[in-house]
């Protein structure tokens, strides 16, 4: 599609709407537990030249404590995400797990109690 027709999307703005299905999936599980966690998406990590100096793997996602007003926050890294997927029909499974560990993380449970279908699809 064109970028000028309204149903235009970038290959960003589609892996943002997989972030926050991913979210409101295990939100609609979780209920309030999850309530004031906000989900966004970074392109790349913030320290990607430190990490590829040590020759150590990239993360996908990371998990912020809440600070101060602002409520703990989960973080996908696009670029990281999509270039770890082999196929592109797989990028949603991929995308839902990195949620699912990082929400896991945030909660202190299992990432297999987070979501009953985490890694079951590939």
């Amino acid at each position: 599609m064109l970028p000028t027709h309204p149903g235009y999307r970038t290959r960003g703005d589609r892996f943002d709407d997989m972030v926050l299905d991913s979210a409101q999936r295990l939100h609609d599980i979780w209920g309030k537990t999850l309530d004031g966690v906000r989900f966004g998406v970074d392109d790349i990590p913030p320290d990607l030249e430190a990490l590829a100096a040590a020759g150590t793997p990239a993360p996908m996602g990371a998990y912020t404590p809440a600070a101060g007003d602002d409520g703990p926050m989960i973080t996908v890294y696009r670029r990281v995400v999509e270039q770890a997927c082999p196929v592109i029909e797989e990028l949603q499974d991929l995308v839902h797990d990195v949620v699912v560990e990082h929400t896991a993380e945030m909660l202190g449970v299992a990432p297999e109690t987070l979501d009953p279908v985490y890694r079951r699809r590939y």
